[in-house]
């Protein structure tokens, strides 16, 4: 039980917990859409074993990332995404209509659910994979979290949302705060930010301020010009 006492273990899995909360939303619904068809009675099952074999290729393909953000360079370009995501995630960019073909029978709902999942899921993976910072124990708790949150939280986490649209800008601050720590992170960038410890702190804060910062502007841009003319 000794990685219980690690330094930074209950951050990062609360870092985990607040990026599953805010990024599995849209995760909730395409399962909700992909059952819609089926019988009450065999919609909890379907939705049941189709979050579960969701998660489970979310663990597998955290994993690869996980390894893959060891390679010097990729790092950065996750740390990129990372905050492209988040920018998103606040100003609704790219947010669409889910287009998500309903099924049958239980094991072809199970299928729609697992696959429609795996393509949409790149911000949840990276989010997760980032916070972990390499620790396979963390993925795994930190991803079997979502399993709740997508089954039993879904309306809830989006009743929330409507009442309290600040939580949105919390995730949104936790995920640009990861960003920050991926990028100040790099392999190939630690000697930089070694010699310069203040360039890491001021990346960090660019990133945690700036990106909410510039979402809220943004949304609040019509109701400003409106006020101007």
């Amino acid at each position: 039980m000794e990685w219980l006492s690690q330094p930074g273990f209950w951050p990062a899995l609360a870092a985990i917990f607040v990026i599953n909360l805010v990024l599995s939303g849209d995760n909730a619904i395409v399962i909700a859409l992909a059952a819609r068809s089926l019988p009450q009675r065999l919609q909890r099952l379907a939705i049941l074993w189709g979050t579960v074999g969701a998660v489970g290729a979310r663990v597998v393909l955290t994993l690869s990332v996980v390894w893959l953000l060891d390679v010097p360079g990729l790092r950065s370009v996750g740390a990129l995404l990372l905050a492209w995501i988040a920018f998103r995630l606040l100003t609704g960019d790219g947010s669409g209509g889910h287009k998500v073909a309903t099924a049958a029978t239980v094991a072809g709902a199970i299928r729609t659910i697992v696959i429609a999942d795996v393509v949409m899921g790149l911000d949840n993976v990276l989010g997760v994979a980032a916070a972990a910072r390499g620790s396979v124990l963390l993925v795994v708790l930190g991803l079997a979290t979502s399993i709740p949150i997508v089954v039993w939280g879904s309306r809830l986490i989006l009743k929330w949302m409507e009442q309290l649209p600040w939580l949105l800008y919390v995730g949104g601050a936790v995920l640009a705060w990861t960003a920050g720590s991926m990028l100040t992170e790099e392999p190939f960038l630690s000697e930089l930010f070694s010699e310069h410890p203040a360039l890491s702190a001021a990346i960090q804060a660019a990133l945690l301020l700036g990106i909410p910062g510039f979402a809220w502007l943004r949304n609040r841009r019509p109701a400003l010009q409106s006020q101007w003319r």
